[in-house]
């Protein structure tokens, strides 16, 4: 079920029929970095972001492009204008689908960040949840900003920064985790504290739960060790409490 949903999602990515054909009519008559064909952003953001992805070309000779449409495009028109090439990306908003981000990406920037990256991309700032809290025009602002700081160090294995959802997500892994290794290490003898034994088989799911759930996508999207410390925290607490009231509901033997 996840391998189609990653099927699908890169199918929405990469086979968007929003660039199917040419409309060059619809393209300005002067050098723009911003095709703001749906009137997403303000004059003053146009402006700021215009200019913005002039230097950041200047510097990294990375080429970013913004085009926005909604029930008008000019199709593949825009790739000949812009002159997309290896090192191009160009950002597709169209908020007739589920998600606004569509992207065409250079060949030369999958070394530096992957398909997977792209998804990850899109789902984070593209949805309709976060377009609902932000804007259509945060959503690309904040896209390319991503884009820009991934690229001026070289690549990003995965979206930087955490989001509120997203650490919430981690947090209950990490509690979750603890719980296992509380039950699976709870004493089985007389005078026993805690059976490692158990917990250590038993490792595996909880290893899982805790360091590849509840750590890893902390840890490599944010250097705040605020969020890490709150989930090594929810899996000892919980760990201990599943070790600990298991035994307190336990009614007491009675000695004759």
């Amino acid at each position: 079920m996840k391998g189609c949903c990653v099927v699908l999602a890169a199918l929405v990515l990469w086979c968007s029929p929003v660039l199917a054909y040419e409309n060059p009519d619809l393209l300005p008559d002067h050098p723009t970095n911003i095709i703001d064909l749906a009137r997403v952003l303000t004059p003053v953001q146009e402006d700021r972001l215009g200019t913005e992805l002039t230097k950041f070309e200047q510097e990294t000779g990375w080429k970013l492009r913004v085009l926005t449409q909604f029930d008008r495009t000019p199709g593949r028109a825009v790739k000949k204008f812009w002159g997309l090439d290896d090192k191009s990306v160009m950002l597709v908003a169209d908020a007739r689908g589920g998600n606004i981000l569509n992207f065409s990406v250079g060949e030369q920037l999958y070394p530096l960040l992957s398909r997977t990256f792209w998804i990850e991309l899109q789902t984070r700032f593209g949805n309709q949840f976060f377009v609902a809290d932000n804007g259509e025009d945060e959503a690309i602002i904040q896209t390319i900003q991503t884009l820009e700081l991934c690229l001026r160090q070289g690549g990003c294995s995965v979206v930087p920064g955490l989001p509120q959802e997203q650490w919430i997500l981690t947090f209950i892994s990490s509690a979750v985790g603890g719980i296992v290794a509380g039950f699976a290490g709870q004493p089985r003898k007389e005078g026993q504290f805690f059976s490692w034994q158990w917990s250590l088989i038993l490792s595996p799911l909880w290893g899982i739960l805790f360091f590849a759930f509840g750590v890893g996508p902390v840890v490599t999207r944010t250097t705040d060790w605020l969020p890490l410390a709150r989930n090594v925290i929810a899996f000892f607490g919980a760990g201990v409490l599943a070790v600990v009231i298991p035994g307190l509901l336990r009614p007491a033997k009675e000695e004759f």
